[in-house]
């Protein structure tokens, strides 16, 4: 049920389904493939149950995290995606290098997005240990985060609310 002053459209219940045409874009890390292929596939399974149609989905793979944000730009670019889910996964070493690249990647992908007005939506897992990050990762019955759903329902989420602006008269 839609709160008060909210419209059937804008109720949280409407907002769990893309628009028809809607095309989203997934650039991958291919650094610890494993992990980001399960994020991935559950982004892709949660997309379709909010029917994205099939085809409606660009995947492109890069080495690591840090090329995320080149390659998001360039899909955030096209006229034709209308947003972009950018998955990949940082581990701590033994050096600060983890602080910068995770770093670099967020304001990279928080640039691209506002710079072009798409939504880029942030996959990138940042954990101590890989025990940690399979806990982020994966899709489990006993308590996994899957971050591949949440970044794909955010996705759908943010699509809303901003297709929800433009029918906002002032």
């Amino acid at each position: 049920m839609a709160r008060p002053n909210e419209s059937a459209a804008t109720s949280p219940r409407a907002e769990s389904r893309l628009p028809a045409g809607t095309r989203i874009a997934c650039v991958s890390s291919t650094y610890h493939s494993d992990l980001v292929d399960e994020m991935l596939a559950s982004a892709r399974e949660t997309l379709a149950a909010a029917g994205l149609a099939e085809g409606g989905l660009v995947e492109l793979r890069v080495p690591g995290a840090f090329e995320l944000p080149i390659v998001a730009r360039r899909l955030a670019r096209r006229g034709d995606v209308n947003a972009v889910l950018a998955f990949g996964l940082v581990l701590k070493g033994e050096t600060e290098h983890d602080r910068y690249i995770s770093q670099a990647v967020a304001d990279g992908l928080l640039r691209v997005g506002l710079e072009t007005d798409t939504p880029v939506l942030f996959g990138l897992l940042t954990c101590p240990t890989l025990e940690h990050a399979r806990a982020r990762a994966r899709r489990t019955a006993d308590g996994g985060l899957d971050k591949g759903r949440e970044v794909a329902r955010a996705a759908v989420e943010v699509l809303n609310s901003l297709r929800a602006t433009e029918e906002v008269t002032g």
